[in-house]
């Protein structure tokens, strides 16, 4: 990002405004719904992937233990309740999830992008709808849950675009005062393993430009705190709502892009 001018700087310090906005807000959707505007000034990924890593690594971990303090806070000389974090069913994901993410970051398996892409992104709309019309559609089915995580723990290994297929699936089994910190915790491990393999195949970690970009993205992750607990304080499913219009948007996004 050295040649660049400074316009285009300060484009993508807004970008990553807008990334961490998302991401606070919502639990996820800081890479998906950023590294396009992202590419449209500098279309290099590798440049902006390990900077986005690192700022999901930082948030996420913040966030969390901010919820973990706050529910103690507000429980303090009470009996225990339910944390902020459905680990349950964390747990149990991530079982399902490991070794596909595994095979996905290693490229052990190579599937065609354009189907695989388009699948995933039809694949979210179905669930989006419902959430956008307050009618979630929820899987009875045990062995479909584990095959959209699967899929989406491996497109998460390869790519950027498992996000909204793996909340997609949460959204059906965490409650919505869960959902967000539980998405973080998530998060952290997949982006680990993910910040692990750009080390050893000795990607640029940029870390000069964290110096900026971290405000950036911090002044953005405030701005999405409020708009969290506005949601969360609503009294009708406004959470899941906005999470079905997000998820539909990046799934037209997606889709548009493949055809292109």
């Amino acid at each position: 990002m050295a040649d660049l001018e400074i316009p285009q700087l300060v484009l993508i310090g807004l970008i990553f405004v807008w990334s961490g906005f998302v991401r606070t807000s919502l639990g996820f959707g800081g890479a998906v719904l950023s590294l396009p505007f992202l590419l449209l000034v500098l279309d290099e990924p590798l440049v902006f992937l390990p900077i986005i890593a690192v700022h999901l690594l930082i948030f996420s971990s913040w966030i969390a233990w901010r919820g973990h303090r706050q529910l103690v806070a507000d429980n303090a000389g009470q009996a225990p309740t339910e944390g902020n974090i459905d680990w349950g069913y964390l747990l149990r994901a991530m079982k399902v999830m490991i070794i596909p993410k595994l095979i996905g970051v290693v490229g052990l398996l190579t599937l065609p992008g354009n189907v695989l892409t388009n699948i995933i992104f039809v694949i979210v709309m179905v669930y989006a709808v419902g959430y956008l019309l307050d009618r979630p559609f929820r899987s009875r089915n045990r062995v479909v849950d584990a095959v959209l995580l699967a899929l989406g723990g491996y497109v998460s290994g390869t790519s950027l675009i498992g996000a909204p297929l793996i909340v997609a699936v949460f959204a059906t089994h965490v409650a919505a005062h869960q959902l967000r910190d539980t998405l973080f915790v998530l998060w952290f491990i997949l982006v680990l393993i993910k910040m692990v393999s750009f080390v050893i195949a000795g990607v640029d970690l940029q870390l000069i430009h964290h110096l900026w970009l971290l405000p950036c993205a911090l002044a953005g992750h405030l701005l999405g705190e409020r708009a969290h607990q506005h949601m969360l304080a609503s009294r009708t499913n406004l959470y899941f709502r906005v999470l079905g219009g997000v998820l539909i948007l990046v799934s037209v996004m997606g889709l548009y892009g493949s055809a292109g």
